[in-house]
């Protein structure tokens, strides 16, 4: 049946729109301008691979653009790798201009690696821009005590490029930021006073650089500058007072201790004497009645108290804890 007949049969709207569903189709499938823009840059791809990619369920102008760029940067790139990584889950067209950039800048990079990069999360494009622009890291406030007790607070400013062969695997700026605070604190630490620090700050960045602080991380450490250094508390003289407050508590808790234990010791001893007075008249009647002691030598002995007690309320030495002696009759 020739278009005249099917015409007839479907009329002219249905065919006109059955024919324009079948060119979207087509052209959907095979992207002409696409294909006509890579055969001009010289980046051919057959129809029959637009076909496939489309079928792949990849975006043929994500792929094709990126060989384009690649091709007239004079990187050979293949189909396959592009659309690999595609549909890994990576950035096509950052590889791409990572490439691009890294070529320009003499800097070795394959396009395994730079994959490899892009799918480990990190952006490649900005790591082969900071190998060519170093990055200015600004750690923040560190504080150490230097041995005479003073404390300072510093801040550096650490200058890094990118290690593209650590940067799979690597440490980040984090750890760039700890490893420096942490030397800057051993370099002050060990300093025999504060001055020294403030009068050579460019001894902490000498230092701090020559331990090698970016060993196993994916940065390059260009250099350390102390941008600040300001003269923080008097941790020393806090922490003798501290241990003087504290030495003086404890020689209160003891001395209050011995106070009490004397205070205990007299109170027993005061106890022993009332007994042993308690005993006095039972000795007494015990010798009335063993005949040791007579009526007169107790009335004698019971004067001799009266008398005496009578002298020291005249000398006013009285004591108040003495017993005052029975009246004589």
């Amino acid at each position: 049946m020739d278009a005249t007949g099917l015409v007839g049969l479907f009329g002219t709207g249905t065919v006109l729109l059955f024919l324009l569903v079948a060119l979207f189709i087509v052209l959907y499938l095979v992207p002409i301008p696409l294909w006509i823009a890579a055969w001009a840059s010289g980046a051919y791809v057959g129809l029959t691979t637009l076909v496939a990619m489309r079928l792949r369920r990849v975006p043929p102008n994500i792929v094709i653009n990126a060989r384009i760029s690649a091709v007239k940067a004079g990187l050979d790139i293949t189909l396959n790798d592009l659309e690999a990584h595609f549909l890994a889950g990576g950035n096509v067209g950052r590889v791409v201009n990572a490439m691009i950039s890294a070529d320009k800048a003499s800097i070795p990079l394959t396009f395994k690696r730079a994959a490899a990069i892009d799918l480990a999360g990190r952006d490649v494009l900005e790591a082969v821009n900071m190998s060519v622009i170093p990055k200015v890291i600004e750690t923040p406030k560190i504080a150490a005590v230097a041995k005479d007790g003073i404390q300072l607070i510093a801040v550096s400013r650490v200058t890094v490029r990118t290690n593209i062969d650590r940067l799979v695997g690597g440490a980040g700026e984090e750890t760039i930021i700890a490893r420096v605070g942490e030397g800057m604190v051993s370099t002050i630490g060990s300093a025999a006073t504060h001055k020294s620090v403030l009068e050579n700050p460019d001894h902490i960045s000498k230092h701090v650089l020559s331990k090698g602080l970016d060993a196993g991380t994916a940065y390059e450490i260009l250099s350390i500058d102390i941008a600040d250094v300001d003269v923080g508390n008097n941790i020393g003289a806090k922490l003798q007072i501290d241990q003087a407050n504290a030495d003086k508590q404890i020689a209160q808790a003891k001395a209050e201790e011995r106070r009490a234990m004397a205070v205990a010791l007299e109170q027993e001893m005061r106890a022993r004497v009332v007994e042993a007075e308690a005993e006095v008249p039972r000795a007494m009647a015990e010798a009335f009645r063993s005949g040791n002691l007579g009526v007169m030598d107790y009335y004698r002995m019971r004067n001799v108290q009266a008398d005496t007690a009578m002298r020291d309320s005249i000398a006013g030495t009285t004591d108040d804890n003495a017993p005052t002696p029975p009246t004589t009759r």
